[in-house]
């Protein structure tokens, strides 16, 4: 089952976004360094809600998860997917990639993560 777990937001100082958004939120930065080189990753501090990544050379996006460590589980979403009319997107995936690139209807970008373990996907 697909989940929202992230939201990705395009900006252009990584330190300055994540100063306002972790302020306006009451998020606390996680997970890679607040510098030039890493993206930041906000997470809530109380209760739950979506995590809110930062980066400069992406654009706003979703992240869907997939919580399963079988593979199958996660073609599953991606054949349901493309079957409600997203298409797969022609992407230059990293070594051992973990996600897939999408687009919806209307030619927005997501990704589909898997999140539940070694399953390789791209």
């Amino acid at each position: 089952m697909l989940r929202v777990g992230t939201v990705v937001l395009n900006v252009s100082d990584t330190r300055r976004a994540a100063e306002f958004w972790a302020k306006a939120l009451g998020y606390a930065v996680r997970g890679g360094a607040v510098d030039d080189d890493e993206s930041a990753v906000l997470v809530a501090t109380e209760g739950q809600g979506l995590a809110v990544t930062l980066e400069e050379d992406d654009r706003m996006h979703l992240d869907l998860h997939v919580d399963s460590e079988e593979e199958c589980v996660l073609q599953t979403e991606l054949e349901r997917l493309v079957g409600l009319g997203a298409m797969r997107v022609d992407w230059c995936y990293p070594a051992g990639a973990g996600f897939v690139v999408l687009a919806d209807t209307e030619g927005n970008l997501f990704c589909v993560v898997n999140t539940g373990g070694t399953a390789h996907v791209g």
